[in-house]
């Protein structure tokens, strides 16, 4: 028999990183306020085209939201996170997507390890784990191991999904880390993990299930994650409905170096923008 869930003593901040995501936002807030946990949901805006920053608006205004933040210009992944960040006030903090790929259903494994005093950080692994799961794309999984290969020569851990947007971290962790970071776009997670790593926190991993589905033939967004501004906006993909209300999303793209820091093959820092493999403070 599964035991039931006993909400913590706590408030569990959700920060949710928004680039053009007005398709899913409403159904994203709803399934976070569904979870059995106290929360604080913080969204920041990264400079949205679409309707983004009106529905926003609308859910705070019907507090389902508790802070909307707003960038002004399209700055990164990283930069949006680090807002989130810093007005978070929660006792824990994860991460979590607006475009319905991850389910907030997982929370609640996810944090377990935190709550029982074994972990600092837990990561969210797509990679992990012998129940059913979600078949990736090719080159999607082989960018992603690589990516995550790398990190671990550096941090000498051995995660299996660094990429992964499911992180949850425990408030001293983020008192500490999230001042030094640097990285405004893509570069933050390898960031994270390597200055995490860095301080000796203890690091778990849970398996989490991801979820899309998209029509045959749809064409599909297929340069980089939504949060980096891109020169077109390419055509959405048409959705349809599957299973356990676990609406269609965009597919997972492929992930990529921002491009505004050098190699994460560079052995060197040159400055507040280079990458992060050196001069970990």
């Amino acid at each position: 028999m599964t035991q039931e869930f006993s909400p913590p003593d706590g408030v569990l901040t959700v920060v949710i990183p928004v680039y053009n995501e007005e398709e899913t936002l409403e159904e994203i807030v709803s399934r976070v306020r569904s979870v059995p946990f106290q929360l604080e949901i913080i969204t920041v805006d990264d400079g949205s085209t679409d309707r983004s920053r009106e529905i926003l608006n609308d859910l705070k205004g019907r507090q389902l939201i508790d802070q909307v933040i707003l960038h002004e210009t399209n700055q990164g992944k990283g930069a949006a996170l680090q807002s989130g960040f810093q007005a978070a006030t929660g006792d824990w903090v994860v991460i979590q997507d607006a475009d319905l790929e991850y389910d907030p259903a997982e929370y609640q494994e996810l944090i377990s390890p935190i709550l029982e005093g074994k972990a600092d950080v837990v990561y969210g692994s797509r990679f992990v784990g012998s129940g059913p799961h979600r078949v990736l794309y090719f080159w999607h999984y082989v960018a992603n191991r690589m990516l995550t290969l790398l990190s671990n020569m550096m941090t000498n851990l051995n995660l299996t999904d660094m990429e992964t947007c499911y992180k949850v971290f425990h408030r001293r962790v983020v008192d500490e880390i999230m001042p030094r970071l640097k990285q405004s776009r893509f570069g933050f997670e390898p960031e994270v993990t390597a200055r995490i790593a860095r301080r000796g926190f203890r690091v778990f991993e849970m398996s989490v299930k991801t979820v899309c589905a998209v029509e045959e033939g749809a064409e599909l967004d297929a340069e980089g994650p939504r949060l980096e501004a891109e020169p077109e906006e390419v055509a959405t993909a048409k959705t349809k409905p599957i299973p356990e209300q676990a609406r269609a999303c965009r597919p997972p793209r492929s992930p990529h170096l921002d491009t505004s820091t050098p190699s994460a093959l560079s052995s060197r820092s040159t400055g507040a923008d280079g990458f992060w493999w050196v001069e970990m403070r």
